[in-house]
C-alpha cells in the first residue's frame, strides 16, 4: 500500500456531497481542462490512488476519500495504420504518386483528438493499405507526405514512396518548382481580372485556430496570383470564381489572402465565409414576421470549403518527366456552383462576362 500523499502532484479530499459519483466523473469535475477520458488515462497508468489503492473509473464514491494524483496523462505515440479506404490514384510510379483527395479527410492524424479520430479515417490510412511502402522522412505519423491540404479543401496531394523521392520533392517545394493551381469560389465581386496577394501569413495571436496575414514577428513569405474566371450575381448575392496559383504552401494560404481582400471562401466559416447562402431578394421582401413564417427565404448549404487543388505541373525529380495533372472539381461544388449559376439574377445585373467548365482529369508525361 502506498501513502496517498507520498510523490502526490495533488491531493484531493472527497466532500460528503460528492457521495454516490463516479470517480472518473468527481476526478473530472474537479481538474481544470482534463476531460474524463483524460482521468481514466491517468488511471489506467496507475497514477490515481484513492486511500492509497488503485481502483476503477466506476468506483462510487462515499464521501471522506482521499485521492493522490502522481501523475500526468500520457496518451500513447500517434503511428499510421492501414485502413482500407478507396482512394482516387491520379498517377502513380515506383517513386511517387499523386491523389485526389476529398474534402473531409484530414492528410494525417493530429493530436488533441480522441484515440478513434486519431487512428482512422485519414489520407495516411489510406494510402499505407494502397501503396503499402512509403517514405520514413515524415515518421510513423506522416509516412509519405511532402505537402499538406487542409481536411475541408479537396484535391491533388503528392506522395512519395521512398525517402529518395522525398528528399527531391521537398527540395522542388522548398525552391517553388511545383506548379499548384486552385479553383476557389470567393465572396463579392473581385474587381480586377488578375492580381498577386504577397502578404506574409502567421498563427493569429488571438484566435490560435486560425492565421492572419497582418503584419507580425511568426508571419512568413507567402504569395498568391489569382485569375478571375467568371463572375456571378444573383438573388443569393455576389460571387467570382477564380483560379489561384501559390508560390508557398502556408497554412491556409488562399483562405487567409483571399479574405485579406475582402473575398473569403465560400464556405469557410473560419475566415469570415457564410455556411449558407440566402435568397436575400425574398429575405428582404419578407419585411413582417407574419410574411417570414409564410414563406421561409431558399437557402444554398455546401458544407465545405469551395476550394480544391485543381492542377499540379512540375518535372519528375528522378525520371525527368514532364507531369501535368489535374482533377475536375468534385460532384459537390459542381453541384453547387450549377444550382448558384441557375439562379434568377438580381435586379439591374448583367450576365457573366465569361464561361468556363471544369475538365476532366488528365495526366500527361513525357515520353520515354
Amino acid at each position: 500500500m502506498v501513502e496517498a500523499g507520498e510523490n502526490a502532484l495533488r491531493a484531493i479530499d472527497v466532500p460528503p456531497e460528492a457521495s454516490g459519483q463516479r470517480l472518473d466523473q468527481f476526478l473530472a469535475s474537479q481538474l481544470e481542462g482534463v476531460s474524463r477520458s483524460r482521468v481514466q488515462m491517468l488511471m489506467e497508468q496507475g497514477d490515481v490512488l484513492v486511500n492509497g489503492e488503485r481502483e476503477k473509473p466506476s468506483l462510487k464514491l462515499r464521501g471522506g476519500e482521499r485521492i493522490a494524483i502522481t501523475g500526468e496523462p500520457r496518451p500513447a505515440p500517434l503511428k499510421a495504420t492501414a485502413e482500407d479506404i478507396p482512394l482516387d490514384v491520379v498517377f502513380e510510379d515506383a517513386d511517387l504518386a499523386v491523389v485526389n483527395k476529398p474534402a473531409g479527410m484530414m492528410v494525417h492524424a493530429g493530436s488533441g483528438q480522441n484515440e478513434d479520430v486519431r487512428s482512422r479515417g485519414t489520407l495516411v490510412n489510406a494510402l499505407l493499405f494502397r501503396f503499402k511502402a512509403l517514405s520514413s522522412t515524415g515518421g510513423d505519423l506522416r509516412p509519405g507526405i511532402v505537402h499538406r491540404l487542409d481536411k475541408d479543401t479537396s484535391g491533388l496531394i503528392v506522395v512519395a514512396k521512398n525517402d529518395r523521392a522525398h528528399a527531391a520533392l521537398g527540395e522542388m517545394f522548398a525552391s517553388r518548382r511545383m506548379k499548384k493551381t486552385y479553383i476557389a469560389l470567393v465572396q463579392g465581386t473581385v474587381e480586377r481580372q488578375k492580381g498577386t496577394i504577397n502578404a506574409g501569413v502567421g498563427r493569429d495571436p488571438v484566435r490560435r485556430t486560425r492565421m492572419t496575414a497582418k503584419p507580425q514577428e511568426n508571419a512568413r513569405t507567402a504569395i498568391s496570383h489569382y485569375e478571375v474566371v467568371r463572375r456571378l450575381s444573383n438573388r443569393f448575392g455576389k460571387f467570382t470564381l477564380v483560379k489561384v496559383r501559390i508560390e508557398t504552401g502556408r497554412t491556409h494560404q488562399i483562405r487567409v489572402h483571399m479574405a485579406s481582400i475582402g473575398h473569403p471562401v465560400v464556405g469557410d466559416t473560419l475566415y469570415g465565409g457564410a455556411g449558407q447562402l440566402t435568397d436575400q431578394v425574398a429575405a428582404q421582401a419578407a419585411q413582417s414576421k407574419a410574411a417570414r413564417r409564410k414563406s421561409d427565404p431558399e437557402k444554398l448549404r455546401l458544407g465545405r470549403n469551395f476550394l480544391h487543388a485543381a492542377q499540379l505541373e512540375f518535372t519528375h525529380p528522378l525520371t525527368g518527366k514532364l507531369l501535368q495533372l489535374e482533377a475536375p472539381l468534385p460532384r459537390e461544388l459542381e453541384e453547387f456552383l450549377t444550382r448558384l449559376e441557375g439562379c434568377a439574377p438580381a435586379p439591374g445585373t448583367v450576365k457573366p462576362v465569361v464561361r468556363v467548365r471544369s475538365k476532366g482529369a488528365i495526366a500527361k508525361m513525357g515520353k520515354s
